[in-house]
């Protein structure tokens, strides 16, 4: 049987192959939500994710066998995790069952019928969906979410809502194995949000070029009584707004929508703004999130909440009232007086710009970046001098040896040393840690009170969160 293009009326049953991750996990309990009889397998399922399916009452199949289909599901969702060479995916095939994609399926079941506010961007995309949500929701619009992570105002990272709109981060990576498109490409946006376009995820873009063309995709989606809100001094994003159809709304330093920093309690940890339409002030308003990189992402999303109509009062209450993201700047403690973050960062401008917005947020503390590097793109040698700029913020600098490079041509790989030597030679203090165990070690036995350390990966890093803080509290 083809791919499907629409979905059964619950109590259809729907399978996940690959339901433990993130986002695959969060739309199967907000579809078993909707009434559906909900299935799903994968390998090594472990917390949160196995806890939160267990929770939902959601049956969980290890490995992907042939024999997780014998209940012949309605309709089977394909996690990009799946390769096509997996029992699982040859038995879809063979029983010729009805499939399609993870993206497919929020296209058809979630964004066909809602106003689709889709962010997109090299950065700051799951910080800003979030945020919409939130003032959204604060204003007691009730969205629909979606986004790569768990949002504290929520407590989770999808949820279906009964409102007009429906907020999605839209990835650039591709959807399935069957589908090499990016996941962007099935939202139907009617109103997008573009905040950066840089080369990454490496292991499927070769050039800027292909970088460039899929986020043309999402822009060509968009049609003349759609919106367009576009990073404007991003001179990438300006070429590729260019092109839209629709009306474009410009953010950014210089731009039409502007933000300003009034001023930043270190002690605190908020900063307080003023957003600027066409060079008069909106409001002032006062946030958790801070820095010019957060700056950014707030103005963008201010300029969303008014298009969909609220006013400033409503916007600052809803923003004063945010709680952030986990793995976004999250503060896990400060066991002895040393406060722990963690973050998601991986590319080398994350990096950056997670560093400089600590940096603001915490004065004059000294800072300690410990960073894996973990992702596709990070491994490689496409950012060795980006990286060596990248941690020039951090007082101190931990790098772990990159995760699994077996499947990465030798000469591909970051040298991990000789980024310790570029940091050096820059000034900074740098040192590479074998393990997890080693690193937290190491820094409790170094680390001084009101210290700040980030931990930056896009991955679970051998636990080093509760290694480090177990060393605090024991030293």
């Amino acid at each position: 049987m083809p791919r499907v293009h629409e979905l059964p009326a619950p109590p259809a049953t729907l399978h996940f192959m690959g339901v433990c991750g993130t986002a695959m996990g969060a739309v199967a309990v907000m579809t078993k939500d909707l009434g559906y009889t909900v299935t799903g397998s994968d390998t090594g399922v472990y917390p949160p994710m196995s806890d939160v399916l267990a929770a939902a009452g959601i049956e969980v199949m290890e490995g992907f066998e042939a024999s997780n289909l014998d209940h012949n599901p309605d309709v089977v969702v394909v996690g990009n995790v799946v390769r096509a060479v997996y029992a699982e995916a040859e038995a879809l095939r063979a029983r010729d069952l009805p499939y399609l994609s993870l993206p497919e399926l929020l296209g058809v079941g979630f964004l066909a019928h809602r106003h689709s506010i889709v962010v997109s961007g090299t950065h700051g995309k799951t910080t800003t969906t979030s945020l919409i949500a939130w003032l959204l929701e604060h204003a007691g619009r009730d969205p629909g979410l979606m986004v790569g992570g768990v949002v504290a105002n929520f407590d989770r990272s999808a949820r279906a809502g009964t409102g007009p709109e429906f907020v999605i981060e839209g990835d650039e990576y591709d959807t399935a194995y069957f589908d090499k498109v990016p996941k962007f490409v099935h939202y139907r946006p009617d109103t997008a949000v573009l905040t950066s376009v840089e080369l990454d995820h490496v292991d499927i873009y070769d050039s800027m070029d292909d970088v460039r063309a899929a986020f043309a995709m999402l822009v060509e989606q968009l049609g003349e009584d759609g919106l367009l809100i576009a990073r404007g001094d991003d001179p990438e994003v300006r070429r590729i707004a260019a092109k839209a159809a629709c009306t474009v709304w410009s953010y950014g330093p210089g731009q039409t929508w502007d933000g300003r920093v009034d001023a930043v309690d270190a002690e605190s940890g908020t900063m307080t703004f003023t957003v600027l339409r066409d060079g008069s002030p909106l409001g002032q308003f006062t946030s958790s999130m801070v820095g010019e990189h957060n700056l950014a992402n707030q103005v963008a999303a201010v300029a969303v909440a008014t298009h969909r109509g609220l006013d400033p009062a409503t916007i600052g209450a809803g923003l004063a009232s945010f709680r952030g993201i986990k793995r976004r700047q999250e503060l896990l403690g400060q066991p002895g007086g040393v406060a722990v973050l963690d973050d998601f960062a991986h590319h080398p401008t994350a990096v950056r710009l997670t560093l400089e917005a600590l940096r603001t947020r915490f004065g004059g503390r000294r800072l300690w970046a410990i960073f894996e590097p973990r992702s596709a793109t990070s491994r490689r040698a496409v950012f060795q001098d980006a990286y060596a700029a990248a941690f020039h913020a951090a007082d101190r600098v931990v790098l772990a040896p990159p995760y699994d490079t077996s499947r990465i041509p030798e000469d591909e790989r970051l040298d991990i040393d000789g980024l310790v030597h570029a940091i050096s030679a820059q000034g900074g203090e740098a040192q590479v840690l074998p393990d997890p165990a080693t690193i937290a070690t190491v820094v409790a036995a170094q680390v001084l009170p009101h210290d700040v350390v980030a931990i930056m990966s896009n991955g679970g890093f051998g636990g080093i969160y509760t290694k480090i803080e177990e060393a605090l509290r024991n030293r």
